[in-house]
């Protein structure tokens, strides 16, 4: 099994940086970049609406919650957005590739 692990960023450099450092790490496979959403939300009882970056993390179970834990430390949200999902099916290769790459040292 897989997971997708979700993480909203203020911009692309802040994303990348995350990417680079979970990966690097091992906690992740891989991560997808995109540099610019638009996100509405609350905050601090005030609607605010912003530009942000979203990246996508690739894991397993056993690397999950210390990716949890890594992107927190290294965010600079007070309260990031980390959400994941497992991928229960899906092209085997892939898969089997993500588990090699989280296991390596």
């Amino acid at each position: 099994m897989v997971y997708m692990v979700y993480v909203t960023a203020s911009n692309e450099n802040e994303a990348l940086r995350l990417a680079e450092g979970v990966v690097k790490e091992r906690l992740a496979a891989c991560a997808n970049v995109y540099p610019r959403i638009k996100s509405v939300y609350w905050w601090e009882e005030k609607l605010q609406t912003d530009e942000e970056a979203v990246v996508i993390f690739k894991t397993v179970p056993e690397r999950l919650e210390k990716l949890i834990k890594r992107i927190k430390e290294l965010h600079s949200y007070e309260c990031p957005c980390v959400l994941s999902w497992p991928i229960e099916k899906g092209h085997q290769d892939f898969m089997a590739w993500v588990l090699k790459e989280t296991s390596s040292q």
